[in-house]
């Protein structure tokens, strides 16, 4: 048995065993865009190599990463192979699923895609015909592991917190306004309009359960105490997550794909310290003003609904309510509001810093991130709601 050359080009190689008129053939390292000259390079190399052989065992596992650059050269590849009369590509290793599909997408309609077709279908089924127990029990095989990278994740920020305080030059500071204006003011419609409609929303609840027990002077506390304690940090901070907490995810992901982190790490700065300590401290400062400002708009949606369908004045609306404002229902709301800013922020940055692939994986972490980030944020609000129960505030 004669082994193939490893071809080494910039992190790229093609490994070709040959044995005889068989060969054993494993693409290893990135296959793409970025790595595009190196890997035509290295499959020009092993093309050469692997003439006059009968049958070829093309071996994905090896791949770290491919794009639709990179399958697009290898689907091309195998087809010049299989055009070879004598030659034929079979996959023989299909754990790389989603690289065996990449390429076969790319592939001509031969005879030799169907093996690399046939070799994914023979590995996948078993995953999409899942029961519910077994995917719950996937789902709860996975859970420590994920757990562990959030909390990872979450240690590396709070390590961060210091060095940036100690190097202020290692922060772009100078991103924080923009992103102020972004999570905040431009936030400012669409959390206020939302908050104005949970007012209303109170208001016609409350009256139409009060007033048949003639206890319609009780609707303007109830408008207070529901929306300063629990609604409104809670409808602002799931708006702000769908809003900005898919933005930054898909920012930060379009960033990780097209490699501009690993160029901020070449040039000396922590992505973390650069990108996610500025998105979690505007998030933290627009949060609470946010909150505090849907809070009044929800006492104006509480006083526009229960004037309009009861006798109740608006003088008597507003007495009632400012005798039941006090510093105890601010507190709670607000003081949870940077919490929940902190949870979204930390959320959409990781999960972006964790893409990779294209496209498509840009859009699967923001979806993530925003479904993570609307669960973190009622998580972390009822525990304070509980902490506070306990306390007795």
């Amino acid at each position: 048995m004669t082994r193939g050359r490893d071809l080494q080009f910039n992190s790229v190689d093609i490994r070709a065993d040959r044995d005889g008129d068989h060969a054993h053939l494993a693409p290893i390292g990135p296959f793409d865009l970025p790595h595009a000259m190196a890997a035509a390079r290295a499959v020009e190399i092993a093309e050469t190599q692997l003439k006059g052989c009968v049958s070829i065992d093309v071996d994905l596992a090896h791949l770290d990463r491919i794009d639709g650059a990179g399958a697009v050269l290898l689907a091309r590849f195998f087809d010049r192979l299989d055009a070879e009369d004598e030659h034929r590509t079979a996959v023989i290793e299909s754990s790389n699923t989603k690289a065996a599909r990449l390429i076969a997408r790319y592939r001509k309609e031969q005879v030799g895609s169907s093996h690399i077709e046939q070799a994914v279908e023979d590995h996948v089924p078993a995953q999409i015909v899942m029961r519910p127990l077994t995917r719950l029990g996937a789902l709860a095989l996975h859970l420590p592991s994920k757990a562990t990278e959030a909390l990872d994740f979450i240690g590396r920020c709070g390590a961060a917190v210091p060095k940036a305080a100690a190097t202020t030059n290692s922060v772009d500071w100078l991103s924080l306004p923009g992103l102020i204006q972004e999570i905040g003011a431009d936030a400012l419609p669409v959390t206020s309009a939302a908050n104005l409609l949970i007012g209303i929303i109170i208001g016609f609840l409350g009256v139409s359960q009060l007033e048949p027990l003639g206890a319609v002077a009780y609707v303007p506390g109830l408008v207070v105490v529901a929306h300063f304690r629990e609604l409104g940090p809670l409808v602002t901070a799931i708006v702000v997550a769908g809003r900005s907490g898919a933005g930054l995810a898909s920012e930060i992901a379009t960033m990780k794909v097209s490699e501009e982190i690993d160029a901020l790490r070449s040039m000396g700065f922590d992505p973390v310290r650069w990108l996610v300590i500025p998105r979690c401290l505007a998030l933290a400062a627009t949060v609470p003003v946010l909150t505090w400002l849907g809070d009044l708009l929800a006492l104006v949606g509480g006083l526009a609904a229960t004037t309009v369908i009861t006798n109740m004045t608006p003088h008597s609306y507003l007495a009632a309510t400012a005798d039941h404002i006090t510093v105890a229902h601010l507190f709670v709301g607000l003081v949870k509001s940077p919490f929940l800013a902190l949870s979204i922020g930390l959320i959409a940055c990781g999960q972006g810093l964790a893409a990779s692939g294209g496209a498509a994986a840009v859009g699967s972490r923001t979806t993530t991130a925003v479904v993570q980030s609307i669960f973190a944020v009622i998580v972390v609000s009822a525990v304070f709601t509980f902490f506070f129960a306990l306390i007795g505030m």
